[in-house]
């Protein structure tokens, strides 16, 4: 695919985007209306269409996804947890500060670019499998590790409480951060849809696939809108802080992503997809929990926005590259 094609592909959604930045920008969209749009997609429209995408795809097709699988783990979370290792050894960072720092670091926003590009490029049947298994992850390992590690970090700073009381706290934390990322549902729908499939070789109805398509199908410019809107309502605070999480989020994580995937074997479609899912900028709901912290709250809402300005030049690149 040539350099030319790319770009035919991405200038529309890019342009959905600047039109989003537009509204947020002027002020048509503010933090809270913007919540609607977020919901919608990642709470109902994105579910729909993976649940479509899964149970409409045969058991040996999700059987063969294996390997993907488990690059997404050592991509994700692998680089998640070295990432957090070497910002922990290597700066003034506590460990709160350096687990949203690693998040940031890591979290694609899959949920809103996955669709509309990897769509334009492979079909949306066949990406409604890839994209579903990256919402597991993300929703129901990495999200509650961070919660987990974070909350650690915070006990670690209470030097009153006695070591009971902690252990007692961290087991609640623990707990409950794995089932609200496994009843998030871009994490228990795809969830549901697997079990179906492997386990009972479901396959949805025509009239169930049409239902859900009727809401699943907005996914894609809706999702873009969304991202725009989110960059527009967010100010830009230069530091080297914001700067190093948006390199480390569009450069390093798909350039450590292309390694694995080629010590793994990929086939090729399945390299060039495992690459894109992180490649997309960084994502606002990894900014929100270190707001949830109180932990570099300007630095990675800055670094949301430069990852994204900056995947308008990095993702033309890698992914003629990679194709």
């Amino acid at each position: 695919m040539s350099f030319g094609e790319i770009f035919i592909i991405l200038v529309p959604i890019f342009f959905v985007i600047l039109l989003g930045f537009i509204a947020g920008n002027r002020g048509i969209f503010n933090k809270e209306t913007s919540k609607g749009i977020n919901t919608l997609v990642t709470k109902i429209a994105l579910p729909a269409h993976l649940f479509v995408g899964i149970t409409t795809t045969s058991r040996e097709t999700i059987f063969d996804k294996a390997s993907f699988l488990g690059s997404l783990l050592i991509g994700v979370i692998g680089f998640f947890v070295v990432v957090l290792l070497i910002t922990k050894w290597t700066s003034k960072y506590d460990f709160v500060q350096s687990t949203m720092f690693s998040l940031n670091s890591t979290q694609p926003t899959f949920a809103f670019m996955g669709i509309p590009v990897m769509g334009s490029i492979f079909g949306a049947e066949a990406i409604a499998i890839p994209i579903a298994l990256m919402g597991i992850i993300v929703n129901a390992v990495l999200d509650p590790l961070a919660t987990i590690l974070g909350t650690v970090g915070e006990r670690n700073r209470n030097t009153d409480a006695n070591s009971d009381e902690k252990q007692e706290s961290l087991l609640k934390v623990t707990g409950k951060s794995i089932l609200h990322g496994l009843s998030e549902p871009l994490a228990c729908v795809p969830i549901v849809g697997l079990i179906l499939v492997l386990v009972f070789n479901f396959h949805l109805p025509e009239l169930g696939e049409k239902s859900l398509d009727q809401i699943g199908d907005v996914v894609s410019g809706v999702a873009l809108f969304a991202v725009g809107v989110t960059i527009g309502i967010n100010r830009i605070k230069l530091s080297f802080s914001a700067f190093s999480i948006a390199i480390l989020k569009a450069i390093v994580q798909p350039l450590a992503m292309v390694l694995i995937a080629l010590a793994l074997g990929l086939k090729h479609d399945d390299f060039v997809m495992a690459v894109l899912l992180v490649s997309f900028p960084g994502s606002a709901v990894a900014s929100m929990i270190a707001i949830r912290f109180r932990s570099l709250e300007t630095e990675v809402a800055s670094a949301f926005v430069i990852s994204a300005i900056l995947s308008i030049i990095t993702l033309p690149f890698l992914i003629t590259a990679i194709m």
